[in-house]
């Protein structure tokens, strides 16, 4: 399929989902998101006013989904896909068809930073994103998509860019001196789940604020809209947040930052294949999992000195998994050895099975903001420079070692005239990679220059049109000390852009606000290292699609929030092309909704996929409905801070399972929450 092809269909499509919506009645037709209090706002704001595809995610609108998982808090993105989602183990986000797959939790082509500390970034067989942290430390969620916007977080960023932001304790003192905090109760009924969450701030002066969370979540093994059982699906997940904020200086124009995230699991008799509900070939395991960031972020902005607004970061990110094959648990596990595995069950399991790891990465960020005026141009100017060490315990299933990188970056925001944005940007970085042990100890080194250009232009009347190209190079990283080849041949993609978006008041009818971003991308990945294809190297991957939001509100309350996305892709091995093995279906979710001033908020939201055709295989669409309402009670006194809020997620028991999942989605599944902020 072509690509102006590609760009009807999904014009077509988009109208006909957007219409039956609309009707909304059916059980089969689709499904819905809830909730966050907004006045003639929609619940998400379209970042009309950038050429890059990025979308923000707020506290308001994260409190209102009630996500169990990190996952669960983006996957209303256009572009963004779950590989499962609704537990940490074997979730994984795709973004544009890259990142997680039922194989790996990453392909190092999406990244995900927590207060900047790079985690979830290891190529472990079958464990998924590990990602293993709570929705309930974060107070903003940014995802950028593809490339353009990636320079200053990475190399070889094809999918895009998730960037996680703990809470902070002014949050709730509001900058006042004295205490403050919340408590946080939530239930929901598939899976008896329930979480708690305890926020502690204070503010013992204008200029220090600390903050303290402990959050308990747990959750049962839960079951399908058929009512069967899907295993693997219980958890318990304690999380912890300390953060503090010393604001000094003659202005109090500078501060220093720390944060610390710990969350950790403890498994016993668990598929070590985490994307199955059962054992299977491997087997199961008790497994312990223990994550951790630390960040200390100093920020230097003089209120007179536009040149200088400096941010230096200082972040460490580990993650140890510790796991034992239980005895007996594999369909493999006899004398016979049925799968004729090479060397069968050593030690009572696989030596992947066995396999424990530990990856401690280190990393300083260094990036200066200069705002200035050129004669021609108005700069706003980002310099910076990264250097970081990753560190991998060498286990049975993965080679171990270091990875030492440095990296410099400049993006440069120039406004010409009363309309114009170019936009360049270059990162070189270069990558030091020791294997610690025989055979894949070894001193490998690699360097790249990428970089890319987007151009925008605003009408006066609220319009505007961009285009971008960008190219990145993902250097070969340790996971590849197996094979002396990939260690020099980093993977290249390219990728094209092209958009227009709309913004303006009073479009319909006197003080109602609409908004509106298109995105079409075509990209294309060569000399690949990460997917084989019978134990071979696929030659390349082409994907392109196209991604909409919109938002429309009313001044009485009323608002319409939309996402659409629709992709396709190939990859090519020996001259034979076939589907892209991580082409997400195309998709759309339509959130209907009312607030009552600052009181009440009731939503209904539609999410929809079609069906997909994968290589001849056939994945059925759906469509599920999603209900919510936040109330907050107008009354001070006792219930002055308290928040309920009430959702029904898959509100028709619907079973279904998302094309790039490896598990059934939920069934109908009732949510409570009761917040009481003090």
């Amino acid at each position: 399929m072509t690509f102006c092809q590609s760009r009807t269909m999904l014009f077509g499509s988009t109208a006909m989902i957007t219409l039956i919506a609309a009707s909304a009645s059916a059980q089969d037709a689709e499904g819905l998101h809830l909730g966050t209090i907004v006045v003639t706002e929609s619940k998400r704001e379209v970042q009309t006013d950038t050429a890059v595809p990025i979308t923000e995610i707020d506290q308001d609108e994260m409190d209102d989904r009630q996500a169990g998982t990190v996952a669960e808090l983006i996957d209303s993105v256009p572009g963004v896909n779950l590989v499962n989602g609704s537990t940490p183990q074997g979730s994984g986000i795709n973004i544009r068809g890259f990142g997680a797959n039922g194989t790996y939790g990453t392909d190092q082509k999406v990244a995900v930073q927590i207060d900047g500390a790079s985690v979830g970034s290891e190529e472990i067989y079958r464990l998924g994103t590990q990602i293993f942290t709570d929705p309930e430390l974060y107070r903003e969620v940014n995802v950028i998509r593809g490339t353009v916007g990636s320079f200053e977080f990475g190399s070889g960023i094809v999918g895009g860019v998730v960037q996680l932001e703990t809470k902070d304790a002014s949050d709730f003192t509001f900058g006042e001196i004295g205490f403050a905090g919340r408590e946080s109760l939530q239930y929901s009924s598939n899976g008896d789940g329930f979480v708690s969450s305890t926020i502690l701030a204070w503010q013992p002066s204008e200029n220090l604020e600390m903050l303290g969370n402990f959050t308990w979540r747990q959750q049962n093994e839960q079951t399908d809209g058929d009512g069967n059982t899907i295993g693997a699906s219980d958890y318990e997940l304690p999380s912890r947040l300390l953060k503090g904020r010393y604001r000094f200086g003659v202005e109090r124009d500078q501060a220093l930052t720390l944060s610390i995230t710990d969350t950790n699991t403890d498994e016993k008799d668990v598929p070590y294949d985490t994307f199955q509900t059962t054992g299977g070939t491997f087997g199961n395991v008790d497994r312990t999992v223990e994550s951790r960031t630390v960040a200390l972020n100093y920020d230097w902005q003089p209120l007179r000195n536009d040149l200088i607004n400096l941010n230096v970061n200082l972040s460490y990110a580990d993650q140890q998994i510790d796991q034992e094959y239980v005895e007996g648990s594999s369909i493999c596990d006899s004398p016979a050895n049925p799968c004729n595995f090479p060397g069968g069950f050593p030690d009572g399991g696989f030596g992947t099975v066995n396999a424990d790891h530990q990856y401690e990465t280190t990393k300083l960020t260094v990036k200066n903001t200069s705002f200035f005026s050129s004669g021609f141009a108005v700069h706003d100017l980002r310099t910076g420079f990264e250097v970081s060490r990753r560190e991998r315990k060498d286990a049975n299933s993965a080679p171990g070692g270091t990875d030492d990188r440095v990296a410099v970056f400049l993006v440069d925001d120039m406004r010409i005239g009363t309309g114009w944005t170019i936009s360049p940007a270059l990162r070189y970085e270069h990558s030091h990679i020791d294997g610690s042990t025989a055979p894949n100890d070894g001193t490998w080194n690699n360097s790249a220059l990428m970089g890319g250009l987007s151009a925008r232009y605003e009408f006066a009347n609220g319009f505007a049109l961009f285009a971008s190209g960008a190219y990145t190079e993902n250097l070969p990283i340790i996971d590849d000390l197996g094979d002396p080849v990939l260690m020099h041949q980093p993977e290249k993609a390219r990728t094209w852009e092209a958009g227009g978006s709309f913004d303006n008041l009073s479009v319909l009818t006197d003080g109602d606000a609409f908004a509106i971003k298109a995105n079409l991308y075509q990209t294309k990945l060569w000399d690949v290292t990460s997917y084989t294809t019978d134990s071979q190297n696929i030659d390349d991957v082409e994907t392109e699609g196209l991604e909409v939001e919109a938002s429309y509100s009313m001044p009485s309350g009323v608002y319409i929030d939309m996402n659409l996305n629709i992709a396709d892709g190939e990859e090519t091995l020996l001259g034979n092309t076939i589907d892209w093995r991580s082409t997400p279906a195309d998709s759309i979710q339509v959130t209907v909704g009312k607030t009552w001033g600052d009181v009440l908020d009731l939503s209904w939201e539609l999410v929809a996929d079609r069906s997909i055709d994968f290589n001849g295989q056939e994945t059925p669409g759906f469509g599920v409905h999603n209900i919510r309402a936040t109330y907050v009670p107008e009354y001070n006194g006792i219930l002055s801070g308290t928040v309920l809020r009430v959702g029904v997620e898959n509100l028709f028991d619907h079973d279904y399972t998302p094309h790039l999942s490896t598990r059934p989605a939920p069934g109908r599944n009732i949510k409570l929450q009761l917040a009481k902020a003090f």
